[in-house]
């Protein structure tokens, strides 16, 4: 198989995408309810039957149902039927294909995980538009905590390893530079908005492995990894940093390849437009970078979005393969949008592009793939085919028991939480707490017996000085006492007398 068939335009020229030239990304567009998840669709069976395993991001849930079969005893059964022979498609068929579903929220696929470290001091720092000087004490943070051999798993040993180096910041600043304690607060909070978008469930461990996302079946078909973005797409910052954390990645391991026959692994970003949304500009640097270089690792990244303007320009330069489902022009931003589409095409001249994508029809899209040279086509109206799997979700059931067949079992479902930076210095701390403690009870207790020293009487000297001393001190007091006896009687008595005398 050397490529895969998409549909008949109508000129009645097949249209299809080479395997060959599927590493250059791809686009798929086109406003809600025109066809753009079934296109999706399509395309990840066609390369799961070349063997090139499949991740897509499943938001509304519809594309779990390319776990199942197809079935004569859906409602648009006929319908199918019907499409697939207007469009030549003579070997039509229902059948399921092999497939793996992911949830960051471990609820309706195999929980998905990265830790701290995987993820890196500059990519954490671009997606939270740091400074340069707050980029520079999270790489400090980074390389204190790779010097000491603490290890960064999770957002709380990022923020225990940033607090400990701010405590100890006069100490650090002579090894790693300057640290200041604003920075550090600054970096905390952005954690802070992290952890609260559900960033926590993200990392720790087990860490997923990308080889578990490329792998095919006994029959060498790709497996196509789903990964469940109903939850995950209310939580846009925890999106893009997943998707950016997955091509980077990819970006690292893979070993240049060049143009291989088929790519390596095929991705499908839905609601792509996410990635870009208030993205800073630093954040959307990276994405282009990684888009235009990981191509030739043999990765196709395909980009599915309402409108092609809620990519940057930067990155659609990198788009290839286009196809483009009905737009509607209610208002002037959208017909400058349908303009701009139309221009990215090659013109055909039985048609002007421009009147062509508000006609569309569901399942109807404008096709321009690459030639074997890599030129684009002239652009065609097409009659998309439609899919061997399911139209429409698997039920929860059906989830369950794909899950329980999956090739990584319960390998990613409970969490391993080992010793780490947070526990290393909540230890750390605790013994110095406890030290300290220590100490004030020590000292405590020589206070009290110094002040219960000075409450005792003084101990009589053993010298002749102080015996004399105290023998006429005793000897003077009796003298008083007896001579204070004396008077005090003879007083009395003269009182006395002279009273009894009148």
């Amino acid at each position: 198989m050397t490529s895969i068939f998409i549909g008949t335009d109508t000129d009645g020229k097949r249209q299809e995408l080479l395997l060959h030239r599927a590493n250059r990304h791809g686009l798929i567009a086109g406003a809600t309810g025109t066809g753009k998840t079934v296109t999706l669709q399509i395309l990840s069976e066609g390369f799961s039957k070349a063997g090139v395993p499949v991740f897509a991001v499943d938001v509304k849930g519809d594309l779990s149902g390319i776990s199942q079969s197809g079935s004569k005893d859906h409602k648009l059964h006929e319908k199918l039927i019907s499409r697939a022979e207007k469009i030549g498609l003579a070997d039509y068929t229902y059948r399921a294909f092999p497939t793996m579903f992911w949830d960051l929220y471990g609820k309706n696929g195999h929980r998905v995980r990265t830790t701290i470290t995987e993820m890196g001091p500059t990519l954490l720092s671009r997606l939270m538009d740091l400074t340069d000087v707050q980029e520079g004490v999270m790489a400090i943070a980074f390389d204190v905590a790779e010097d000491n051999d603490w290890p960064l798993l999770d957002l709380k040993d990022l923020k225990a390893t940033l607090t400990f180096v701010s405590e100890n910041r006069k100490d650090l600043i002579y090894e790693y530079g300057n640290i200041s304690s604003q920075s550090v607060g600054a970096i905390i909070r952005n954690l802070l908005v992290l952890e609260r978008d559900g960033a926590d469930m993200f990392f720790g461990e087990p860490a997923l492995k990308l080889s578990d996302l490329m792998r095919t079946d006994m029959s060498g078909n790709g497996i196509i990894s789903v990964l469940d973005a109903q939850e995950l797409i209310n939580n846009p910052r925890l999106y893009s940093t997943f998707l950016l954390w997955l091509l980077s990645e990819l970006f690292e391991e893979l070993p240049e390849i060049g143009d291989p026959d088929k790519p390596i692994i095929a991705f499908f970003f839905d609601e792509a437009h996410l990635l870009f949304e208030d993205a800073p500009k630093a954040l959307v640097q990276k994405i282009e970078q990684v888009a235009r270089l990981i191509r030739s690792k043999g990765v196709g990244i395909y980009f599915v979005t309402q409108n092609p303007t809620d990519i940057p320009d930067s990155v659609l330069s990198q788009v290839g393969n286009r196809i483009q489902h009905a737009l509607r022009a209610y208002t002037p931003k959208e017909q400058k949008a349908i303009k701009s589409s139309a221009q990215a095409f090659r013109r055909n001249p039985a048609f002007k592009t421009e009147d062509v994508i508000s006609d569309l029809g569901v399942g109807e899209a404008l096709v321009s793939m690459l030639d074997a040279k890599g030129r684009p086509q002239i652009v065609g109206q097409t009659l998309i085919r439609p899919p061997s799997s399911r139209l429409g979700p698997a039920t929860k059931p059906e989830r369950k028991t794909v899950m329980s067949r999956s090739p990584v079992g319960s390998l990613y479902d409970a969490p391993i939480d080992r010793k780490s930076a947070y526990e290393v210095l909540t230890e750390k701390r605790k013994k110095i707490a406890e030290a300290i403690a220590a100490e004030e009870v020590k000292a405590a207790k020589e206070k009290a017996a110094k002040a219960k020293a000075k409450k005792k009487p003084a101990k009589r000297s053993s010298g002749r000085g102080r015996k004399r001393q105290s023998a006429w001190e005793t000897g003077t007091k009796q003298i008083a006492r007896t001579i204070g006896s004396q008077i005090g009687r003879q007083i009395v008595r003269g009182i006395l007398g002279g009273l009894m005398r009148r």
